[in-house]
């Protein structure tokens, strides 16, 4: 099966490999990237970019002590020399495609993820400055992958041929929104949900965070509106060239950080129109799947959503690096006294919910068609 997919997509020996840069390389997601990336088969890391402190230092010298990731440096990085970000032209040169997880302003990250797209080098970024654009698509490939088809418009507006912004939606969210996605059918309409964040999404460990230990935050900025809006873009349509966010269902959350390293969990309350029994909604969990899934993606997740029966599952020491980090864990679904149901979701959220659902976007896109060598 991998076989055949990789000849149909054009994906062969090492040669052929398409030549990958990552932006904001030094940072814990940049960090992700490229732990995630090291003998992926059809993507290959050939350039690094961070700010000018870091430029003209190899890598191993840029990030020093400040390596995040459990396992070791790749070899294959180290000694890369790392480029300055905002010498896009230069950098766009040597690569096929960029991700970006760069640590700027919103505005500056806006800008400089353009420039990088009018040099015809698509971009699919980590950020969250352009999931509100109108005509970038935001997308998690086993939900949305169609949103890709707005790509062309944008391409229109920025002036390009093969230059573009794709971009993944909000860590968090993928702890419950695959759940509701999977009882699309059901029609929930009212939906509460309260998030309980790891600390890496605020890019720290412990060790840089001392006081998150023993210790839970209620409050992450910004995060609250991302939880109940971001959901409804990814379930929205393409008129006129832009995406429309779906008006359901109705989200409200609350957002916390909790002192742990990986995993967002989310408990959740759901209202359906139709009312379906817990056998029914377990069933649909099961046979959730999507494009990635079809298509054998190196990183697909064989089963996207597990559910478990145990009472006291997901749990992040036991169900985090479920499908290594790129599945989602549900379980304890069963009925509510206000809500129709409940459920507990849990996601990684560096992996699906960050680096790794920017790679499996831009498999999806290799796949597609729309990333090729320049």
């Amino acid at each position: 099966m991998q076989r055949r997919i990789n000849r149909r997509v054009g994906v062969g020996n090492m040669s052929e490999k398409l030549k990958v840069g990552i932006l904001g390389a030094t940072g814990m997601v940049g960090q992700r990237f490229i732990s995630l990336l090291d003998g992926h088969p059809w993507f290959e890391v050939v350039t690094l970019a961070a700010s000018a402190r870091s430029a003209g230092k190899t890598y191993e010298e840029a990030v020093g002590k400040r390596w995040k990731m459990d396992t070791p440096m790749p070899e294959a990085v180290k000694n890369i020399v790392v480029m300055n970000v905002n010498e896009v032209e230069k950098v766009a040169a040597t690569v096929d495609f960029v991700f970006s997880a760069v640590d700027m302003s919103k505005d500056e990250i806006k800008a400089i993820e353009e420039e990088y797209a009018k040099t015809e080098t698509p971009v699919v970024s980590n950020n969250s400055a352009h999931r509100w654009t109108p005509d970038v698509p935001m997308v998690v490939p086993e939900i949305n992958p169609e949103h890709f088809e707005v790509i062309e418009y944008q391409k229109k507006r920025l002036g390009t041929t093969r230059g573009f912004i794709a971009v993944k939606p909000n860590c968090s969210i993928q702890s419950y929104a695959p759940a509701l996605t999977a009882w699309k059918e059901f029609e929930p309409y009212e939906v509460v949900v309260c998030t309980y964040q790891a600390i890496s999404g605020a890019g720290k460990t412990f060790k840089d965070w001392p006081e998150m230990e023993h210790n839970i935050i209620p409050y992450i900025g910004g995060e609250e509106e991302k939880s109940e809006k971001e959901p409804l873009r990814l379930w929205g349509k393409i008129e006129d060239g832009v995406i429309k966010p779906a008006t359901e269902p109705v989200i409200t959350s609350q957002c916390v950080r909790v002192p742990v390293l990986n995993g967002h969990t989310a408990a959740a309350y759901v209202k359906f129109r139709k009312k379906p029994t817990k056998e029914q909604l377990v069933q649909a969990l099961k046979d959730f799947k999507g494009v990635p899934q079809e298509l054998d993606l190196p990183s697909a997740p064989k089963q996207f959503i597990q559910y478990l029966e145990e009472d006291n599952r997901p749990q992040v020491t036991e169900d985090v690096d479920y499908e290594k980090g790129m599945g989602v864990s549900i379980g304890r679904l069963r009925e509510d006294t206000v809500y129709d149901y409940k459920f507990i979701g849990l996601s990684h959220n560096t992996v699906r919910g960050a680096a790794g659902g920017a790679v499996l976007c831009a498999e999806t896109l290799k796949a597609k068609g729309y990333i090729q060598k320049k």
